[in-house]
């Protein structure tokens, strides 16, 4: 076999000491056994960050077998193999941070926060300790070197090359020391490809299913999973019907203004508010925490034509409101906003100043086409404006912007 190892890695007048998160799927296998045929000195580690099953389905949380199958494919590649217990740091910084954000009615994204303080943090140190100077990853996105306005190299994050496995977003927190540790083998292939690489090289993930769910949990049920520190609490269903929906046309509307107020932008970004007097009590829910804004299982009402799904929670009285049908209004809105203290910049060079706005491309969950959007960057935050409105925004969840290049410049968490 031969491989192109053109815009791989960084070039190097000699081997890199490389450490892979090799956690026995086929992506990190293919990342592996391309840096070690590049001549580089390449060890494995395995992460171990959950013990616990409780809500975990069924054959989705079963590590011991990862571990095993991550060490035959180290074995077949030929490096040597660590295994590294992170599992209380992941409870301490992912897990908690979970139960902490659906007890106050968001919705978080655990994978974005394993990457930001368990790969490229916690298990960047163990790799560190053990000698090594980069640490690689099988995620589908790439790294590159630019130049800023001051001429000083700056360390840019940008999509993978399969449009369908770009797994940029879920990196969108990273900063520019976590990254300049970082190797992504892979970004520039397609995952058909990738596939096709380990099984010829006779890997034993070749034909191993992607894993889904929750970062090193797996797939869960999720009001069960929450169970273990939210207490359960009967609740009202509340529908909101389309033709009596309470916004305002500027919610909805297409286009957006160089020369919006902070108190427009604080209106347009603001959630429209319900009260049971808009709408009418068709159910009962377990916990309003447990439930999450487009949300369209687990409620088990019936009597519908279409499919209902959740528009807003009120945590505090523990309603949920919902509408029929995935065009109803009240899952669509023009903006968003974005808290100070929780912007982030992967590119701090780039770091908008209070009173301006700039063009981007906007995604507000994983493989979402990115949307046409500007920012306006004020003293109150950052405010996210839609060309068209978007569906389902979830105050908890991470929004991320590029440029029309495909580089993912910074992010933050939805406040509203």
């Amino acid at each position: 076999m031969e491989y192109s190892f053109d815009n791989l890695i960084h070039k190097a007048e000699k081997p890199l000491n490389i450490a892979v998160g090799l956690s026995g799927g086929v992506d990190s296998s293919v990342a592996a056994l391309l840096l070690k045929l590049a001549g580089h000195n390449v060890i494995a580690i395995y992460m171990q960050n959950w013990h616990d099953i409780t809500g975990t389905l069924h054959g989705d949380c079963q590590w011991e077998e990862e571990k095993i199958l991550a060490q035959m494919v180290a074995k077949k590649i030929g490096i040597p193999f660590h295994f590294v217990d992170l599992s209380e740091t992941y409870r301490k910084r992912v897990v908690d941070y979970m139960f902490s954000e659906y007890e106050k009615g968001r919705t978080p994204n655990p994978d974005v926060l394993c990457n930001r303080e368990i790969k490229f943090d916690a298990f960047l140190n163990c790799a560190l300790e053990l000698g090594v100077d980069y640490v690689a990853t099988g995620h589908y996105c790439k790294k590159a070197i630019a130049v800023n306005v001051d001429g000083k190299e700056v360390y840019s994050l940008l999509a993978g090359d399969d449009s369908n496995k770009d797994q940029s977003y879920f990196l969108c927190q990273l900063n520019q020391e976590q990254l300049s540790r970082a190797l992504f083998p892979i970004g520039h292939l397609e995952k058909p490809m990738v596939r096709k690489i380990a099984k010829e090289a006779g890997l034993q993930s070749a034909e191993k299913k992607d894993s889904q769910g929750i970062c090193f949990v797996g797939k869960v049920d999720l009001p069960v999973f929450l169970q273990q520190k939210l207490k359960s609490k009967e609740g009202e269903v509340v529908e909101i019907f389309a033709n009596k929906f309470p916004y305002n046309n500027s919610h909805t509307a297409t286009g957006y203004s160089d020369s919006y107020s902070t108190d427009e932008l604080e209106q347009l970004a603001k959630p429209v508010s319900y009260r049971k007097s808009n709408g009418k009590v068709i159910g009962k829910h377990i916990g309003a925490q447990f439930y999450t804004i487009g949300q369209r299982h687990g409620l088990n009402i019936g009597g519908h034509q279409g499919s209902i799904f959740i528009i807003s929670i009120d945590i505090d009285r523990n309603i949920i409101y919902v509408g029929e049908g995935k065009d109803h209004p009240g899952l669509y809105r023009k903006a968003l906003r974005i808290l100070p203290e929780e912007i982030h910049w992967v590119r701090p060079d780039l770091e908008m100043k209070d009173g301006e706005c700039r063009d981007y491309l906007v995604r507000i969950r994983y493989r979402q086409p990115l949307q046409k959007a500007r920012l306006y960057k004020r003293d109150e935050g950052m405010f996210i404006v839609f060309e068209n409105a978007q569906r389902s925004i979830t105050p908890g969840q991470f929004a991320a912007w590029y440029t029309t290049s495909g580089e993912l410049c910074g992010s933050g968490v939805i406040s509203q």
